[in-house]
């Protein structure tokens, strides 16, 4: 099936969208210093911690959890003002877990990523996932001892094209991100299965708006690509009830943390981030790194805009599920995008 793609704006301008695509806890957080701490704070001090740490999320109350493994190492948590959780599983044996998947569980309509609140990695298959392909999946499970979990997903992950407001090409309609510059070259970001086979672009879906050519594109592996704008252009995204939202910053998502999203179909969107660093096994490639929410999506709203407030976080991959019964959406982180291509966001 072909991609489709969600776009932001075009008013003097275009901005927008992204793809569509397809445990117990161990311990309770301890006492600490200063419970708000910031989710940047608590990143950089578990990156700091490596293997005695197993990642940062929010939990209930919006407080920022760090996962550690040792009683020493919750300390240093504690002293540095964030909050620490006891658990069982450090950042190498999560990783060895998904190792283990890359290598036996890598079949079209599985999907992973890292649950740092269950200390586990979830192994998420789709309804085609069935007999002789779920029964490696399953065993790949049973020898982890604990450190995985199979959740099933009733559609299919899948990638189409849409998103945001539109932006068309060849016979294909995606959406824009977000517009990014560099010095005083503009451009926008958006999927990169949609970069992958539409060279030039347009605002209308009878291509007499030119907007630019693609300049870069990375799928499957990643799913980013980017195109080079003859003009300026705003840098807001399109919230469906006649405004717009300005981004004026870009950051990393963390698991907890309320987003929305922008797309051609579905229009405003909100939810949750529930994972990171997730695993995708598509029709069309296998791609790493993505960010999984439960906002919905549907076809058309793909290559959109994953944004908190004024900060960008992602581009549409795909997902599964639609915005009646719900589903789930997995974005391109788009610091990733950004530092590629040498560009920001305005």
């Amino acid at each position: 099936m072909r991609p489709t793609r969600f776009m932001l704006r075009r008013v003097a301008a275009v901005a927008a969208a992204g793809t569509l695509v397809v445990g117990a806890l161990i311990g309770s957080p301890a006492q600490a210093a200063a419970p708000n701490a910031s989710p940047e704070a608590a990143a950089d001090l578990a990156e700091r911690l490596g293997d005695r740490s197993a990642g940062v999320y929010a939990d209930a109350d919006g407080t920022v959890i760090v996962t550690v493994t040792d009683a020493a190492a919750a300390q240093q948590v504690s002293t540095a003002g964030a909050t620490p959780k006891i658990v069982k599983r450090g950042a190498a044996e999560l990783q060895r877990a998904t190792a283990e998947l890359e290598s036996s569980a890598k079949i079209p309509g599985t999907a992973w990523w890292t649950d740092p609140a269950t200390n586990q990695v979830v192994v998420s298959v789709d309804s085609t996932v069935t007999g002789a392909k779920l029964a490696r999946v399953e065993a790949a499970v049973a020898r982890s001892g604990g450190a995985m979990r199979i959740e099933s997903e009733a559609g299919v992950y899948s990638t189409r094209i849409a998103g945001g407001q539109a932006i068309y090409g060849g016979g294909g309609v995606c959406s824009l991100g977000f517009n990014v510059r560099s010095g005083s070259n503009y451009y926008f970001l958006t999927a990169g299965h949609c970069t992958d086979v539409i060279s030039n672009w347009y605002s209308n879906s009878s291509q007499t708006n030119y907007l630019g050519s693609t300049a870069g594109s990375s799928f499957p592996g990643n799913d980013y690509g980017i195109v080079s704008l003859s003009g300026q252009e705003p840098g807001s995204v399109y919230l469906y009830n006649g405004t717009y939202r300005d981004i004026t910053s870009a950051g990393n998502a963390f698991v907890g943390q309320s987003v929305q999203r922008s797309g051609r179909t579905t229009g405003l969107r909100s939810g949750s981030v529930t994972g990171l660093n997730a695993t995708v096994n598509y029709a069309e490639g296998t791609v790493r790194g993505l960010i999984r929410t439960n906002v919905c999506a549907e076809r058309g709203d793909s290559g959109g805009s994953l944004f908190s407030g004024s900060t960008a976080l992602g581009l549409t991959s795909g997902g599964s599920g639609n915005c009646f019964f719900g589903g789930t959406t997995f974005f391109q982180p788009v610091v990733e995008a950004l530092n590629v291509y040498g560009v920001d966001v305005y």
